[in-house]
């Protein structure tokens, strides 16, 4: 972490939530229906509790052991925060997730839903899932390819027994997002999905316009991060 002064996390959480509900009305959308997930990976516990006394309860984390050290002690004296796994989760990972976080944005593999299905029964407790779908055919990203969505959408309904709550993407860095958008809205149309975890700092924005129902930021609330930039 550096040892810069602290960003002013109130006053960024106030204007993003001032942008989306500007964005939201130019798109005759209810600002209510969107969710800002407050990314706070990397940032440590302090940051968080700043973004909660501002009235934040929704955050995300890339990392199940990551959100172990920040979060229980949190959830101890704020019983209505919500978290979600919006990072890669590895099979080996699934009890300590299932047990930490309401929501997992990143299921993309039939062997981590059977997993899950299997977990979910052990500890009689079932987050919420999204599909990840790889928009852009990426190779080092996590996420289905978006010619197989259907099928593992289906499949996962079908065979391994799990409700599907919503879709998630990350649109590669340097495309125009816009049509990565648009191709998560369709996939979750046919589906009948309603939730689309899409957009971040720099491109909520759109993302709003395309129909996004949470939004994930981490740059604009809690300032740039020492080791990867976040868009």
């Amino acid at each position: 972490m550096g040892t810069g002064p602290a960003p002013p996390i109130a006053e960024n959480l106030a204007a993003v939530r001032a942008r989306m509900a500007q964005c939201a009305a130019g798109a005759g959308r209810d600002s209510r229906d969107i969710t800002l997930v407050a990314v706070s990976k990397t940032h440590d516990a302090g940051a968080v509790a700043a973004a909660i006394a501002a009235g934040q309860r929704v955050f995300g984390e890339n990392r199940v052991q990551e959100a172990q050290t920040k979060y229980p002690a949190l959830r101890a004296s704020h019983a209505d925060l919500e978290l979600r796994l919006i990072g890669p989760l590895q099979t080996n990972k699934v009890k300590e997730a299932v047990a930490l976080f309401d929501v997992i944005e990143t299921l993309d593999r039939p062997r981590l839903a059977e997993a899950l299905k299997q977990e979910f029964a052990r500890q009689h407790r079932a987050p919420l899932l999204f599909v990840q779908v790889n928009t852009g055919e990426e190779p080092q990203k996590a996420g289905v390819p978006p010619e197989d969505a259907d099928a593992f959408i289906a499949d996962c309904r079908q065979r391994v027994g799990l409700e599907i709550a919503g879709l998630m993407c990350i649109p590669p860095l340097d495309d125009e997002p816009a049509p990565h958008f648009a191709l998560l809205r369709e996939i979750a149309r046919r589906n009948g999905i309603r939730s689309l975890s899409m957009g971040m700092s720099a491109d909520y924005e759109i993302a709003i316009r395309f129909g996004a129902t949470h939004v994930r930021i981490g740059t604009a609330i809690f300032g740039a991060r020492e080791s990867v930039a976040e868009r």
